[in-house]
């Protein structure tokens, strides 16, 4: 792109093949050759690697990976890698974010990437005397554990805190010793882990009880990442910043509502995560956990009129997501996804996985709260029946724009368009 200005806002990108837009992609993120035929291989991985990946591999399970326009982060232009295979997320994620542009787009912090760590003491005697020996050994126990922490401290990570409290259980009361673990730019499970099994043999010593349990929390609370966004009224239509406070508000008062709220808003997030071999399980339990802990399950989003009229946006939730490390590294899609992010942390990872879930909360409720999201979703899932009853290439491109023009998108009516268009030949 030298002799063009770099954008994310690829007008009509959808309509172009395959090879256009990996072209696109590939001068947007000065893609190696070798990412672009990682994109362009109907089998990116090999099975040799994924059976040496997961126990008891049979084969590989495909998953469209596609790119969302339109996304300023920060200041920076950025195309979105998702792997997903619901119809309407990409365009609505990259609609919500191409809203938004003339305000600046998303605007994201990450905390500094620390994990907590947990050890489980049974056993002792006396839980609350275990837990005021661990505290008043605090300095003895953390140099202990940072021989095991050499491996992230060369990268300027380690152990930044550790304190031990009682936990009363239906067993009875335990201690539980618990570690501050700056991981880097990892997602930090196998740093976190490794520590904890290091160190487990002290804490023993000191407490007096048996360690059980050496594993780091999903509740990342302590690696929050926060984004915001303002959608004019302007470029949106005051109907709409009225449609999308009532939708959320319906969300932040009813448990039904926010669950599926917050299910929308991991529909972009979670993309991201695939796409770039990072744990998204991980990600999804800190989310849903974090959204409870206040004693009620409220939405992850929060949405205000300003007093302009225009509409804000933020998202808040813990991001446990790495840029090295597991799958990032032996998935070669993985690579080439973080090459077409451009990102060079952890945390900026997470600044654009939070921006990538509030574009797409944004969409869905200005979706549903105006037009309705049905006929977009369906239409875009008429090319999956068409696909489904048997057509292939430009084919199943005509039986689902008939199927869009007769609205009547089912499996019944692909299969009969199917047959008509190949009774034609």
């Amino acid at each position: 792109m030298a002799n063009e200005t770099k954008t994310s806002a690829i007008s009509g990108f959808y309509k172009l093949t395959r090879s256009e837009r990996i072209g696109k992609v590939a001068r947007f993120s000065a893609l190696t050759e070798e990412q672009k035929r990682q994109l362009a291989s109907d089998s990116p991985l090999g099975f040799e690697v994924a059976s040496r990946m997961a126990e008891n591999a049979l084969g590989l399970h495909a998953m469209p990976l596609c790119v969302a326009t339109n996304f300023l982060v920060n200041g920076k232009e950025v195309l979105v890698p998702m792997a997903i295979e619901e119809p309407s997320v990409v365009a609505a994620a990259s609609n919500g974010a191409k809203l938004c542009r003339d305000s600046g787009g998303f605007f994201a912090v990450a905390d500094a990437p620390i994990m907590v760590g947990q050890v489980q003491i049974v056993g002792a005697n006396d839980a609350q005397k275990a837990v005021r020996e661990l505290n008043s050994k605090k300095a003895g126990i953390i140099s202990a554990a940072e021989p095991f922490a050499a491996g992230i401290a060369k990268y300027g990570g380690g152990i930044m805190g550790f304190s031990a409290r009682a936990l009363p259980t239906e067993r009875g009361e335990m201690a539980i010793a618990e570690f501050d673990i700056d991981v880097r730019d990892s997602m930090g499970a196998n740093t976190v882990n490794t520590i904890l099994e290091g160190v487990a043999p002290k804490i023993e010593e000191i407490s007096g009880g048996k360690v059980r349990l050496r594993i780091l929390s999903n509740l990342a609370v302590k690696r929050l990442v926060k984004a915001r966004a303002v959608w004019k009224r302007g470029t949106i239509g005051a109907d709409c910043v009225e449609g999308v406070l009532d939708g959320w508000a319906f969300a932040d008062a009813d448990i039904y509502r926010a669950c599926t709220h917050n299910k929308g808003i991991m529909n972009g997030i979670d993309a991201v995560a695939v796409a770039t071999g990072n744990d998204w399980r991980a990600v999804e339990a800190g989310a849903h956990a974090f959204a409870a802990a206040g004693g009620r399950y409220r939405p992850l989003t929060r949405f205000k009129k300003l007093a302009n009229g225009d509409l804000e946006g933020e998202i808040e939730l813990p991001m446990a997501v790495g840029i090295v490390g597991g799958a990032t590294r032996s998935l070669p899609s993985a690579q080439a996804a973080l090459a077409i992010l451009g990102v060079k942390t952890s945390q900026e990872l997470a600044c654009v996985m939070a921006s990538a879930g509030l574009a797409q909360n944004f969409a869905a409720l200005r979706a549903l709260s105006t037009e309705g999201i049905q006929r977009g979703h369906m239409e875009l899932h008429a090319k999956n029946l068409a696909i489904a009853s048997g057509a292939s290439g430009e084919e199943s491109d005509r039986v689902a724009a008939r199927m869009i023009g007769e609205n009547d998108i089912s499996a019944k009516k692909a299969a009969e368009l199917l047959e008509k268009e190949r009774r034609k030949k």
